[in-house]
């Protein structure tokens, strides 16, 4: 490899660089939206993208389960099952993490809405 070679892959990581930090900047991230299943029902939908806290209480199978949602997280804060799995699963902040309480038979579940359903070109 001589000077010129490393030169063009400086340049092409730089221009890269630049590019991946342009979109990021223009990209806006799209609204998130916490549904909370009981039995599969939905019986409540959080919007995640407010950053507030604030809780929820559902009622389970076994009782009340107390949902908490501190900065565009969820997590289950309290519910009474023999184990207590569910509460110990921490919060959630992505549309690919799912709380799911099988004693209670709740299960939450983060969806982004995006801004466009479909594209035609």
């Amino acid at each position: 490899m001589n000077k010129n070679d490393i030169k063009l892959i400086i340049g092409i990581g730089f221009v890269t660089l630049i590019l991946f930090l342009a979109i990021s900047m223009v990209h806006q991230p799209d609204a998130k939206m916490a549904v909370v299943y009981y039995q599969n029902e939905i019986v409540k939908t959080i919007d995640l993208s407010k950053n507030e806290q604030k809780e929820y209480v559902v009622e389970g199978k076994n009782g009340p389960v107390v949902i908490e949602v501190n900065q565009g997280k969820i997590r289950v804060k309290k519910e009474d099952s023999p184990l207590h799995i569910c509460s110990k699963q921490g919060y959630i902040h992505k549309s690919t993490e799912t709380i799911v309480c099988l004693p209670n038979q709740i299960v939450i579940q983060i969806e982004e809405q995006n801004k466009f359903d479909t594209i035609v070109r």
